[in-house]
């Protein structure tokens, strides 16, 4: 009959005598543990030898002892040389001796005089306390048990001890956490309307199993940083109602064969125990990446890990309600068998947001800003063109720093205007000391980028130009607004641009007669455009409609290269094209700047008194007639 049969035992009882056992068993093993240790240890760093009563006072009649400590039970003392061989004669072997000694103290009232007899050094120790004597032994064991303790949970922590390491390192929220809903998110409307069918599957799911559909069991989250791939997952648990299981991909991968795999189960268990729910890998990338040989041979632990990934998304029954969700902005990266059907079935596009959406982006986070009177959202979203959620969020944030900086009662449109110079250009360095002459050439190098955009950039007004220096390196900037957002750019256009980048130097070449190193950027930027044009847009009027660069894998951590697939004449004909192309762009800057001499001057002499030119000032100089 098994133990306990027949017995309505409460209900936990036996999770909690597991647990009372465990943390019994654990202390009773420290004790066993420490009190052995402690007789080691004072054994091998205090040796003594033990002598009988009789040794002892053979010892001391022929004065081969010396500083005797009496005590009520024992006397400890230090042996004199000589006393190896008396204890020889006496026991008949001979003795390798420790310098201290003890032997039980006997009932000899001779004892003292002899001891001043002999001339002896002695002490008498006077009886110690209960409680001493206690303490004497205490205080060592509970400092081991407190060293077996820490070491005991340094092994068995939940975060990422070593006997706990194969656990899961996922962050769990119950429903009632996840205060997230598609009210909270903005900017990402297509995205949005491709989830609302997860969320109708996590909220009826008899609905769709009785029809005999199947839910995608994941979902692949795709776009830049900073879109708002994680809001969107969160979103989903909260407008579904389901626990949320929150675990980056780079949790998975330790440097211990097996333990990623281990912890892709435990992450399976844990969300099959919750279904249904929600679990949302971040970064899947760092797990995800292309399988292929490492370089030093053989197999990775991150390869062995994406394996068991892919295994528990083939074995787990989607009818049970749990759905993945992942994010990454290197979709280019992922194995394939990732994508296939039967895992992540949907792969939803979180791209940067348009104007409409930026709108509806900057009024979220400045839902509990207080903004004045002149703050328009519209005109903040016309010019952050190209910026994500987490830059919009970023500019709201700094705005309503530098107005509370300043004592205003309200946010206004300079404080928001300023917020965007800080997060396109970096800080403002008014500190850092120019001479007049580097003043003069910044602000024609600027006034020649403004010149010739307002020339042969229309459609991308001027909207700032600035010589203050921020950043790191820049020493000025002039800022561009595109009038509407475009996803297509033309051969011209790009010829424009190009221009444009040229324009500083050509400034600085007319006026100065010699070139400086600040055009260094504008450079860099200008032959990447030329090159893209030759090598991957076929804009050639020589080589023609192909492409010269492909993207190549890699078996190291850059997981893809560019190669240029070209020989030796071909080489030579696109260093010639792309010379080409920046020559008549500079000699197109450079025609426009000297039939518009008199107007940069006007707006060099400006921008040294007032260090910023924007609004009506601006327009002035650079469009009216």
């Amino acid at each position: 009959m098994a133990l306990g049969a027949g017995i309505n035992w409460p209900e936990g009882f036996f999770e909690l005598t597991m647990n009372f056992s465990h943390k019994t068993l654990f202390i009773l093993i420290l004790v066993f543990i420490s009190l052995p240790t402690i007789y080691v240890l004072q054994r091998y760093l205090n040796p003594v030898e033990k002598l009988s009563y009789y040794e002892f006072k053979a010892l001391l009649k022929k004065g081969q002892v010396q500083d005797v400590i009496i005590g009520k039970r024992d006397i400890q003392g230090k042996f004199k040389e000589g006393a190896a061989e008396t204890l020889h004669e006496i026991r008949g072997k001979p003795i390798k001796l420790t310098p201290i000694f003890i032997t039980h103290r006997g009932d000899d009232p001779d004892l003292i005089r002899l001891l001043e007899e002999r001339g002896i050094n002695f002490e008498i120790k006077p009886e110690s306390g209960f409680w001493i004597n206690l303490l004497s032994w205490v205080v060592p064991v509970l400092l081991l048990i407190l060293f077996w303790i820490f070491i005991f949970r340094r092994f068995v922590s939940p975060d990422g001890g070593i006997m706990s390491v194969g656990k899961s390192k996922a962050r769990i929220y119950v429903e009632n956490e996840i205060k997230v809903t598609f009210q909270d998110v903005a900017g990402v409307d297509e995205a949005v309307e491709e989830l609302k069918e997860i969320i109708d599957f996590l909220k009826y799911p008899q609905r769709f199993v009785s029809l005999g559909a199947k839910i995608p069991k994941g979902v692949l989250l795709v776009g830049p940083p900073g879109t708002g791939k994680t809001l969107l997952a969160k979103a989903v648990a909260g407008e579904a109602g389901v626990p949320f299981i929150s675990i980056s991909g780079s949790s998975f991968v330790e440097m211990f064969v097996g333990v990623g795999a281990a912890r892709v189960r435990d992450l399976f268990t844990q969300a099959e125990k919750m279904a249904p729910c929600i679990i949302f890998i971040d970064e899947i990338d760092a797990v995800g990446r292309v399988r292929g040989l490492s370089p030093a041979g053989g197999t990775e632990e991150r390869e062995h890990t994406l394996t068991q990934l892919l295994t528990e998304m083939d074995g787990f029954d989607p009818r049970k309600g749990v759905i993945i969700i992942a994010a990454t902005n290197r979709p280019e990266i992922l194995d394939s068998a990732l994508l296939r059907p039967g895992r992540f079935d949907r792969v939803v596009v979180v791209d940067r947001p348009d104007l409409k959406g930026r709108e509806a982006i900057l009024k979220i986070h400045s839902r509990n800003i207080k903004l004045a009177e002149n703050v328009n959202l519209k005109v903040i979203a016309a010019r952050t063109v190209g910026m994500v959620g987490a830059d919009l969020a970023n500019i709201v944030n700094e705005a309503a720093l530098l107005a509370a900086r300043k004592g205003k009662e309200a946010v206004e449109l300079e404080d928001f205007e300023e917020a965007i110079d800080r997060v396109i250009a970096g800080l403002a360095r008014k500190s850092r000391y120019l001479t007049s002459e580097e003043k003069r050439r910044i602000a024609y190098h600027e006034a020649g980028h403004a010149i010739v955009a307002s020339v042969l950039t229309p459609k991308e007004k001027v909207h700032r130009v600035s010589i203050i220096p921020r950043g790191v390196t820049a020493l000025g900037y002039t800022l561009q607004l595109p009038e509407e957002e475009k996803y297509l750019i033309t051969k011209g256009e790009i010829l424009s641009k190009i221009a444009v980048l040229f324009g500083g130097r050509v400034a600085e070449e007319l006026y100065f007669e010699e070139v400086s190193t600040g055009a260094q950027n504008d450079l860099e930027k200008a032959t990447e455009l030329a090159r893209a044009m030759v090598l991957d847009y076929g804009m050639s009027e020589i080589l023609g409609p192909q492409t010269f660069r492909k993207r190549e894998a890699l078996f190291l951590d850059t997981p893809y290269r560019e190669r240029e697939l070209i020989s030796e004449e071909t080489s030579r004909l696109i260093d010639q094209e792309i010379a080409k192309i920046l020559k008549s762009c500079y000699d197109k800057s450079k025609e426009v700047i000297e039939s518009k001499r008199e107007r940069l001057e006007k707006l060099v002499e400006e921008l040294l008194q007032k260090e910023v030119l924007e609004g009506e000032t601006l327009n002035r100089l650079l469009y009216e007639d």
